[in-house]
């Protein structure tokens, strides 16, 4: 344990690498399968069409609602009408699937030859009478993970303002919740008004399910999320709604929803950990006036039941490369867990979305007696490569790319990916995040048991 200075701050720098990610039209993975009544058309090249069919091919027979529009060199030189294509497709799509909405996903190509596909998305919208929302998810801009962000954030424009069902209905819904805005500029008390709370962030139904649980323990009902799982079920969005994001790659979304839709958002730490998930409690419920109960109790809970895995990580040392953007608070809870952070490489940092993340991370440095973990972004991964071989961790937490070569030179790694995919939010999932970092450390244990170091050796 290191002895802490009360003024030791989080470092940060830039270095100017690349995105060493995946290409952000991933995305639609998780979003076609959250989203249960949409489709979604990438428009790209070839290349595109072989990423997904790569990186998805493994859902091939569950008929996946996703499809690509590969540009030729026709439509490339302009040679063909790209109002015509695109309508052609959209209506065999609406006369073989008749989804609620299309997504359009641009591509770095359609970046490239400037396709106005903003522009004729409304027109077309008109003709076929299917909602096209866009989105530019293309690889030049964005790690990943972002690509669910453009995603949402052109999704917020398409939510109502108000629920005229419920005004005719003559009742106030069930999910909002009634609190007197109070002035702090006068001292004085405004009129009651009717504040709700909508959570935005992709997660599997079951993961959304504990944690609108977790809120209603709290005596806090969700009014919504953002992404639904039908389309004709978005939020009500307006200046009543306070916003609170689950993943810290949103950032884009929060920006929308406070400009575009006068929404107030709650910075909070994320869901990840039993700290973030309480932190996160904690935070919505003191924004609504309301005293959670029991969250220490709970949090405490979890933490005696990840023994066995802690157990095996307290001590040990962790470099994140950076891959993901959910870095900073995987970092912040393996922290918490008692293992020491070299680095934190992030492709894209946000100070303002991940304020909340950034200072519970420097509060669990300091409350377990360890050293600041430096903060990258945009790193290099040659300059990194040199740092994981001086500083010779335990644990990389690495891109698929760099993850053999690490093995090679004796450093333990973790594909990053598997933390997007993993169900990681929550007090009760923690114990899989554990389980994805533990695995090469029990791996080699298990290995060292049946000598398989020696006969390497030899």
């Amino acid at each position: 344990m290191v002895n802490l200075s009360s003024t030791e701050k989080l470092t940060f720098d830039c270095e100017t690498g690349n995105y060493h990610t995946f290409c952000p039209i991933s995305c639609v993975a998780w979003l076609y399968q959250k989203i249960e009544d949409s489709f979604f058309l990438v428009i790209g090249t070839k290349t595109c069409g072989y990423f997904l069919q790569n990186a998805l091919g493994v859902m091939i027979f569950a008929e996946p609602r996703y499809a690509m529009a590969e540009l030729e060199e026709a439509d490339i030189s302009a040679q063909l009408n790209d109002y015509k294509e695109l309508k052609r497709l959209c209506l065999q799509i609406k006369q073989d699937r008749n989804p609620s909405v299309i997504v359009w996903i641009g591509t770095c190509t359609t970046e490239i030859i400037k396709m106005d596909l903003e522009g004729m998305a409304p027109r077309l919208e008109a003709e076929i009478q299917t909602p096209i929302v866009v989105a530019r998810a293309n690889g030049l801009d964005y790690a990943f993970t972002q690509g669910e962000d453009t995603v949402l954030a052109s999704m917020v424009q398409r939510c109502p303002t108000n629920s005229t069902s419920e005004k005719e209905k003559g009742h106030t819904p069930k999910n909002h919740i009634s609190l007197k805005n109070k002035s702090f500029e006068n001292g004085t008390e405004s009129k009651t008004a009717e504040k709700s709370l909508v959570l935005f962030g992709s997660l599997p139904t079951n993961v959304a399910t504990q944690l609108t649980l977790e809120l209603e323990r709290c005596g806090i009902q969700v009014a919504g999320w953002l992404p639904s799982p039908r389309y004709a079920d978005l939020p009500v969005l307006n200046e009543n709604v306070y916003v609170c994001g689950v993943n810290p790659f949103l950032s884009r979304t929060a920006t929308t929803l406070m400009r575009r839709r006068k929404c107030k958002l709650i910075s909070a730490p994320f869901p990840i950990g039993p700290d973030g998930t309480r932190a996160w409690l904690e935070k919505i419920c003191s924004v609504f006036g309301v005293v959670p109960s029991g969250l220490v109790e709970r949090e405490n809970q979890i933490w005696e039941s990840l023994e066995d895995y802690i157990s095996l990580i307290r001590g040990k040392s962790v470099f994140f490369m950076g891959d993901n953007l959910l870095e900073i608070s995987l970092a912040r809870f393996l922290i918490r867990c008692g293992m020491s952070v070299y680095e934190v490489g992030i492709p894209y940092l946000d100070k303002r979305f991940q304020a909340a993340e950034l200072d519970l991370l420097e509060k669990t440095c300091k409350q377990m007696q360890v050293s600041m973990p430096r903060i990258v972004e945009k790193p290099d991964n040659y300059n990194q490569i040199q740092r994981i071989r001086e500083l010779q961790p335990d644990l990389a937490i690495t891109g698929m790319a760099h993850a053999n070569p690490l093995e090679a030179r004796g450093i333990n790694t973790k594909w990053s990916v598997e933390f997007t995919f993993a169900q990681i939010h929550g007090f009760t999932n923690a114990r899989d995040i554990l389980e994805l970092v533990t695995r090469p450390l029990r791996r080699n244990q298990a290995l060292e048991s049946l000598g398989w170091n020696q006969l390497v050796k030899n």
